[in-house]
């Protein structure tokens, strides 16, 4: 009588030998099949045309006479500062807002993740007008912000930092969270049973841990701010010199000077192209 495991061995041979599991991220060998190819290239067309057009339109020839005014630096400077600005206010509030998320426990926690995230799908317009509702002259906060401190935020280059972060902080948020997530919390536990505190841990132990993460999502908030249109022009207005970033700039431009409209689209379209490359390594998988 033939033993499990010599009958085992024999179906192996007859078989080719033990099947083998497709490992993660393999790629399937074959054709492409055509229902998939065809609706796959158009998708691919649509998000290219429209960016190779904007190469194939641009003037180059006139292109260092138009990125050299006046009003083109005045709208850059402005943009990057501002940027800039706002990417600080959301590192200082965004990562204690996204370490309470992973790390503490408390009712409504994915409510206020929802909260958090919301400004990520919400139409900058209205968020601008929800600033406005908020923080304008007349506002929930504003008013009180005027009348006590004589602050006042809307039409002003502070108003462009508060809509840009105020876009811009989910970004940050979600990137410092996951990484939290994903950080070992036993560290912090080992400093804690050596008598650090728990914001010595964090300071300490924490954010060198997630350090990559914070980068990652200051970068993201970065590019974010600086793109920024609706809750800018709807809470800051288009004030040339003071509210006026480089998304305002090109669509002003757009109106009466295309040329120049076009220029200023291809730095911001480099800016973001250098944005991806940078962070390739961090929102894609390996193949």
């Amino acid at each position: 009588m033939t033993s499990p495991r010599k009958a085992g061995a024999v179906a192996r041979l007859r078989t080719g030998g033990p099947r083998r599991r497709p490992r993660a991220g393999a790629q399937v060998r074959g054709g492409v099949p055509l229902p998939l190819l065809v609706p796959a290239l158009i998708g691919l067309a649509f998000l290219l045309v429209p960016l190779i057009a904007l190469l194939i339109r641009a003037p180059w020839p006139s292109m260092p006479e138009l990125l050299a005014s006046t009003a083109v630096w005045q709208a850059l400077r402005l943009s990057l500062v501002c940027a800039t600005a706002a990417t600080v206010v959301s590192m200082l509030f965004g990562v204690p807002l996204a370490w309470l998320l992973a790390r503490v426990e408390f009712p409504g926690r994915g409510l206020v993740r929802a909260l958090v995230t919301l400004p990520l799908v919400l139409p900058p317009v209205v968020g601008g007008v929800a600033l406005l509702m908020a923080l304008g002259r007349n506002g929930v906060v504003g008013q009180w912000l005027d009348s006590w401190f004589g602050i006042t935020l809307p039409f002003t280059t502070a108003g462009v930092v508060v809509a840009e972060a105020f876009v811009a902080m989910p970004f940050l948020v979600i990137s410092v969270e996951g990484t939290l997530r994903a950080a070992d919390p036993r560290f912090e536990e080992a400093a804690a049973t050596l008598g650090a505190s728990r914001f010595t841990a964090f300071r300490r132990v924490t954010l060198p841990l997630i350090a990559p993460g914070i980068a990652a999502g200051a970068v993201l908030a970065w590019a974010r701010a600086l793109g920024e249109f609706g809750a800018t022009i709807t809470f800051a207005g288009n004030f040339p010199g003071r509210t006026q970033t480089m998304p305002l700039a090109v669509y002003l431009a757009l109106q009466n000077d295309p040329e120049a409209a076009i220029a200023l689209s291809l730095v911001l379209l480099a800016v973001s192209i250098a944005v991806l490359a940078g962070l390739r390594d961090r929102w894609m998988t390996a193949s």
